[in-house]
């Protein structure tokens, strides 16, 4: 059985990080590096990194700031924002990257995933998709939650698969930054229609959050932001806390001694 994961989410925007709320990034949390070398101590098992300015004003990667941070990062690292073209990966995965987040890009050439994947592995590819509810149905948005695809995530998330996605990333839009928990039925939906693995995200408010996107949702890892920028909540109580309620998880030395 593969052990679950916490996963904290980085959004980069004009020489800092931000968060907000429903995609609307408007609080400044800070400069990248000490977050990194903060991260590094707390036993996270991944880092996801979006540059979300390179995709709302469809700007240059900023590859000197990745390769800056990914030198003090001791963890597996996910990039995305931007990209579009396979020379953008190489060069993203010569600077530090160990794995590639593609969202907007998709949508307009899907083949993207699959030239990705057949180069570098499908353990390569997370394939990200932004969702929120139209009425009473999901529907894929893109672009940093601004144009709606009119897409359902669940037919998406199917095909990102076939196209050798390794990873489907889902975030509700809804639910961003609430600290509200996660759109438990959205994640139900998509980890019961694909077979790679499904990091949640989007709303985890506390530990309990986490545990049921795991155990009832049926996801292999989570993503949070929030709670770890603007709380005293840790990735390491968190699996702390997922390790008492039985779920499988990493751990390492510290955790064990």
């Amino acid at each position: 059985m593969l052990k679950k994961r916490i996963i904290p989410t980085l959004l980069y925007k004009e020489m800092g990080l931000v968060k907000g709320s429903k995609f609307n990034s408007w609080r400044r949390v800070g400069p990248v590096l000490p977050s990194i070398k903060v991260y590094n101590t707390r036993e996270v098992d991944e880092l996801i990194f979006l540059d979300i300015a390179a995709t709302q004003n469809k700007s240059d990667i900023d590859y000197e700031t990745i390769r800056e941070f990914s030198k003090f990062c001791f963890v597996p690292l996910t990039i995305g924002g931007g990209i579009n073209n396979i020379n953008q990966v190489n060069k993203l995965l010569e600077i530090g990257a160990d794995k590639i987040s593609i969202n907007s890009s998709a949508y307009e050439n899907p083949r993207l995933i699959e030239e990705v994947a057949n180069q570098y592995g499908s353990q390569c590819v997370v394939a990200s998709i932004d969702a929120k509810k139209t009425g009473n149905k999901w529907t894929c948005f893109s672009n940093s939650g601004t144009k709606d695809k009119k897409i359902n995530p669940i037919t998406w998330s199917k095909k990102l698969e076939e196209l050798g996605a390794g990873e489907i990333l889902i975030t509700s839009i809804d639910k961003d930054g609430t600290n509200e928990g996660y759109d438990y039925d959205l994640i139900s939906e998509i980890t019961s229609q694909v077979k790679v693995p499904v990091i949640a995200s989007g709303g985890a408010g506390k530990y309990d959050d986490m545990y049921k996107a795991i155990d009832i949702s049926g996801a292999s890892a989570v993503a949070a932001a929030s709670i770890f920028h603007f709380t005293e909540m840790t990735p390491m109580e968190a699996k702390l806390f997922l390790d008492k309620k039985g779920i499988s998880i990493r751990k390492n030395y510290v955790m064990t001694k």
